[in-house]
C-alpha cells in the first residue's frame, strides 16, 4: 500500500504496509555477490504477515554487506521530516538508506539499532548523509521532497541477522 494518508494523521505518508497480501514485485535483495562477496539475504513474507529480511553476513572476498531495496517512483514525502520504522530486529545494527533517483550513485544514510523486541524507530531525515560505498560525501545532508528507492542495509561484520518490518512511513 503505497502513498496512502491515515485519515487522522495527514502528516503520516506510508511508504510500505508489509502484511500478508504484499506484493514484494518492486522489492529485491542486492548482496555484496555483486562484487563477489558471498553474503547471501532473503525477504519474505511471514505468516504472521510481516517481511523477513534474513540472511548471513560475510567478510570474505572482500564482500560484507546485505541489503533489500524497493524501487518507488517518484514517492512524494510532502513536509515529512522523520522516518518511522515498526520493526523487531535481531540486536544487529541497519541502515536506513534512500535515493532521490534510482541513477544517482550516492544513497542517503542513516544507522539505526535494534534491541530484539518489537520497537517503533523514528529517524530525523535531515540526520541522513550522503554515502558511496561506504565514504561519506562532502554533500549536504537530505533535504528532497520525494525518493525514487529504499533499501534497508546490513554491513561491515561478520553477522547472521533477521529483521521483521511492519510498516515504513514518514511523518
Amino acid at each position: 500500500m503505497v502513498n496512502f494518508i491515515f485519515p487522522d494523521m495527514d502528516t503520516t505518508i506510508v511508504l510500505f504496509d508489509f502484511n500478508a497480501n504484499a506484493n514484494l514485485e518492486n522489492w529485491s535483495t542486492v548482496n555484496d555477490t555483486v562484487m563477489g562477496g558471498v553474503s547471501s539475504s532473503s525477504l519474505i513474507i511471514d505468516e504472521d504477515g510481516h517481511a523477513n529480511f534474513s540472511g548471513e553476513v560475510s567478510l570474505e572476498n572482500n564482500g560484507g554487506f546485505a541489503s533489500i531495496r524497493y524501487v518507488c517512483p517518484d514517492q512524494k514525502l510532502g513536509d515529512a521530516t522523520k522516518a518511522v520504522l515498526k520493526i523487531k530486529g535481531d540486536g544487529n545494527e541497519y541502515q536506513l538508506r534512500f535515493k532521490e533517483s534510482t541513477s544517482d550513485g550516492h544513497s542517503y544514510i542513516i544507522p539505526f539499532a535494534t534491541s530484539g523486541e518489537w520497537e517503533t524507530v523514528e529517524l530525523e531525515l535531515d540526520e541522513m548523509t550522503a554515502s558511496f560505498r561506504g565514504s561519506q560525501l562532502n554533500m549536504d545532508n537530505f533535504h528532497h521532497m520525494f525518493i525514487d528507492e529504499l533499501s534497508l542495509f546490513i554491513g561491515n561484520k561478520e553477522a547472521s541477522f533477521k529483521l521483521l518490518i511492519d510498516k515504513i512511513y514518514v511523518e
